[in-house]
């Protein structure tokens, strides 16, 4: 008869989900700032990328506490994020809206962080892993902060130039 999987065997799986995802996030960010046409997005999304680093820090600390090494699970939501923030730039390139198309894919991953974040706080309290806690909540912190930096830059730069002219 299999075990019964409990709420550790769900943080686990959870934690080496959003491993794997800021990993493919750390390697996304660069080509971002690439691609985006004003100089704010593009140090933005390399500051990000610095953070990103942190974060993967962090999240190394909780497998280590948790006793477990460090490995990702592959995360389907965080490919299709990314692949879908490719697309944008593949499809928008020298557009005006290319901006504002990679803040709103950033921001797709930004709320995928914040919503696993949010979680894997929840369920650290409720499993007694109090020296979690603290590390989580400065991810999401950041995650959060991260996601009031885009949408100011969407509104204060991005969104206007790209709507154009009414077709």
């Amino acid at each position: 008869m299999a075990t019964t999987k409990t709420l550790d065997d769900l943080f686990l799986d959870t934690l080496k989900d959003i491993y794997f995802a800021e990993k493919q996030i750390l390697k996304a960010l660069p080509k971002m700032a690439r691609a985006a046409q004003s100089e704010e997005g593009k140090t933005g999304f390399l500051q990000h990328r610095d953070e990103t680093q942190g974060q993967i820090d962090r999240l190394e600390q909780i497998f280590d506490l948790l006793g477990k090494s460090a490995r990702g699970k592959t995360c389907e939501a965080i490919q299709g994020i990314l692949a879908e923030g490719e697309e944008i730039i593949d499809e928008f390139k020298g557009s005006p809206a290319l901006d504002a198309g990679l803040i709103s894919s950033a921001q797709a991953v930004e709320h995928y962080e914040i919503a696993r974040y949010g979680t894997l706080i929840a369920w650290a309290k409720q499993l007694g892993l109090k020296e979690a806690v603290p590390l989580l909540e400065a991810t999401l912190a950041e995650e959060e902060a991260t996601d009031r930096k885009l949408t100011q830059l969407a509104e204060s730069r991005a969104n206007a130039p790209a709507k154009g002219k009414a077709a």
